[in-house]
């Protein structure tokens, strides 16, 4: 074979390999899964008092709050929740709330959509005095 007949056949080769790997081919572009971000909310609970803290989720998954930690004594039941934040109001959905957690508590929501929630945690009507508490949420 001529050169030039070499030349046409390796550029036809080429050419049918293209076509072949661009034109028929899907192409998936590769994520990089969301780390969870851990805010920690701490603070000191009045007697008859509560404290809202919004956090904003960006990927729908799971949301974890953990009452880390009470004080003076870790046994003092607490409430708190996670809701919806609407910019003034933290609805709190069913199931989403404990009154009586103690330190070790556990709250776990499943999050459809980017948005903002919020953790609400507050005097369930047993404080005899101001205690002091600290929630780690987990979220996408």
């Amino acid at each position: 074979m001529h050169r030039s007949g070499l030349s046409r056949l390796l550029a036809v080769a080429i050419l049918m390999v293209s076509t072949a790997c661009g034109s028929n081919s899907t192409s998936t572009i590769p994520t990089t899964p969301v780390n969870p971000v851990t805010d920690t909310f701490a603070g000191t609970l009045n007697v008859n008092g509560a404290a809202t803290y919004p956090f904003t989720v960006t990927v729908p998954g799971t949301v974890t709050a953990t009452l880390t930690t009470v004080g003076p004594d870790t046994t003092i039941p607490i409430g708190f929740s996670i809701g919806t934040w609407s910019g003034t109001t933290c609805s709190v959905g069913s199931g989403l709330f404990q009154d009586q957690a103690v330190q070790g508590a556990v709250i776990v929501a499943t999050v459809s959509a980017p948005g903002t929630l919020c953790l609400r945690v507050y005097d369930s009507g047993t404080l005899q005095a101001a205690v002091t508490y600290s929630v780690d949420v987990v979220h996408p």
